[in-house]
């Protein structure tokens, strides 16, 4: 095991280096401090959800709701100094869009990065974070073991504060998973690495189905219909219809920071039931541009085949994946529920492919903590209004804790705030 640096304090390390760790980066940066900070990346570079940058995918929200323009419209890191850097600031603007590309705005997040690079080691996985504790009893500070993800070799520092956010992990469904899951299929989070390799000979016919409702799904069917001729493609959601998200401006205001304390007070059982109504704006759902182009080419598709059956490029409503089978060719043969009659049924001929876009788990730290386990208060992650986990006040110091980022939905809701220890 590597100690370096055991003998120093952090005064915070963050597990994670994405948007949420990059936001704290900036705001210790605009606000002049010079803290002892640590940021531990799993990645061996900065990239923001590098399997689906597709070439046409827009962001979801306004580029003003970056890494620091509604805390300091003035700072340096904003999306709009970061295009007047790269002399695009006037062409973007002539596309008269809030919504750029989303690999222009990997790109600005990875600007921005670049200016930390000092203070981040790439390509650290970390696997646990332990009490140490100090001559009276208490909790001290916290032992942040990670693993270097080429070598294997563990490392060891120290910190007061911690910060995880370590973002989602790609969710497979049980009907998905298992030992015949491995090659032919994969999660969406891994589509742009994948593809070029699995559909690199486009003179040979393939059959990839997709599992899922809302925005990745839809984006992966558009990219594999536009570019991919050679390829039938299947659309599986439960639902009976794509869903279009809702940005309305009223319910925009979901979003906005101040809505965390209002939503923090709630009962438990109002909160479940908020963030039902809301998941609307986000989850399971399709950006309305996108549905149009979607409906369009299948439009498309009707106009020159009227029987269904025969198009290339399908979208199968109300059918439930219940489990798949492995061909002793390789390819996978789905069975699939109708969710109206209960009927299940083989998909034939069977599948090269198939792509779960089935969204993201986020516990991950539920593993990283397993030793802090019995310091917690109520024996539950509880979360306080500044998003710190509630241990035991004896048992750790008051200058000493966690703090969780992603992950908080369930008692904060879905509004996106700094965190009060930066001062912000």
């Amino acid at each position: 095991m590597n100690g370096n640096g055991f003998e120093e304090i952090y005064d915070l390390v963050c597990v994670g280096f994405g948007p949420a760790s990059l936001a704290i980066a900036v705001a210790i940066h605009d606000q002049g401090i010079s803290p002892r900070v640590l940021y531990l990346e799993r990645q061996h570079e900065f990239r923001w959800h590098g399997g689906m940058l597709l070439p046409d995918a827009r962001m979801q929200i306004s580029f003003l709701k970056d890494l620091a323009t509604l805390r300091n419209p003035r700072s340096q890191f904003t999306f709009l100094n970061y295009l007047h850097s790269n002399n695009r600031l006037v062409a973007f603007t002539n596309l008269s869009t809030f919504l750029p590309f989303r690999e222009e705005y990997n790109a600005y997040l990875a600007w921005c990065a670049s200016h930390f690079d000092r203070y981040v080691r790439y390509g650290q996985e970390t696997i646990s974070i332990d009490p140490h504790h100090g001559p009276d009893g208490k909790v001290e500070s916290w032992q942040i073991f990670s693993r270097d993800v080429t070598t294997r070799e563990i490392t060891l520092v120290k910190a007061r504060h911690v910060v995880i956010a370590v973002g989602g992990i790609p969710k497979m469904p049980p009907s998905l998973s298992g030992p015949s899951s491995e090659g032919p299929i994969i999660h969406s989070s891994s589509y742009v690495t994948t593809i070029p390799k699995v559909l690199a000979d486009k003179s040979c016919k393939r059959r990839v189905a997709i599992v899922g409702g809302g925005q990745s799904a839809a984006e992966i069917f558009n990219n594999l219909q536009q570019n991919f001729e050679n390829v039938s493609v299947s659309l599986y959601i439960g639902d009976s219809a794509l869903r279009p998200s809702d940005d309305s401006p009223f319910v925009n205001e979901i979003f906005d920071p101040d809505r965390v304390d209002d939503f923090y007070t709630l009962p438990a059982e109002a909160q479940k039931e908020t963030l039902q109504r809301n998941r609307a704006t986000n989850y399971g759902v399709v950006r309305p541009e996108l549905l149009d182009r979607l409906y369009e080419s299948m439009y498309h598709q009707r106009l020159h085949e009227p029987d269904e059956t025969k198009w290339r490029c399908k979208i199968v409503p109300r059918r439930e994946v219940v489990s798949h089978q492995k061909r002793a060719d390789g390819t996978i043969s789905l069975q699939v529920r109708n969710t109206m009659n209960g009927q299940v049924s083989s998909s034939e001929p069977p599948f090269d492919l198939v792509i779960a876009a089935t969204g993201y788990v986020r516990d991950a730290h539920k593993s990283m903590l397993e030793s802090t386990k019995h310091l917690l208060k109520t024996g539950q992650y509880d979360i306080t209004r500044d998003y710190r986990i509630r241990y035991r006040a004896d048992s750790v110091s008051a200058n000493c804790g966690i703090w969780l980022q992603g992950c908080c939905q369930d008692s904060h809701g879905v509004s996106i705030e700094d965190f009060p220890f930066l001062g912000g």
